[in-house]
């Protein structure tokens, strides 16, 4: 079973990892984005809804 600890209004720890959450009209540029060949970027696949919130997995900085 997997286990959500919400670290405050818009984040969230599932099994370790860290995700934050946006709603519809904050969603960040890269969502549902697959790739760009003119610009060679890639954008984000991969998120789940919860409770009315898109969660994606934040990325870990390099000061962590």
């Amino acid at each position: 079973m997997q286990k959500i600890k919400f670290q405050n209004s818009s984040t969230i720890k599932l099994n370790g990892v860290v995700f934050k959450g946006y709603t519809v009209g904050n969603l960040p540029k890269k969502f549902a984005f697959i790739y760009d060949e003119n610009e060679d970027r890639e954008g984000i696949t991969q998120w789940f809804n919860y409770k009315g919130l898109t969660y994606i997995q934040k990325p870990e900085s390099i000061w962590t």
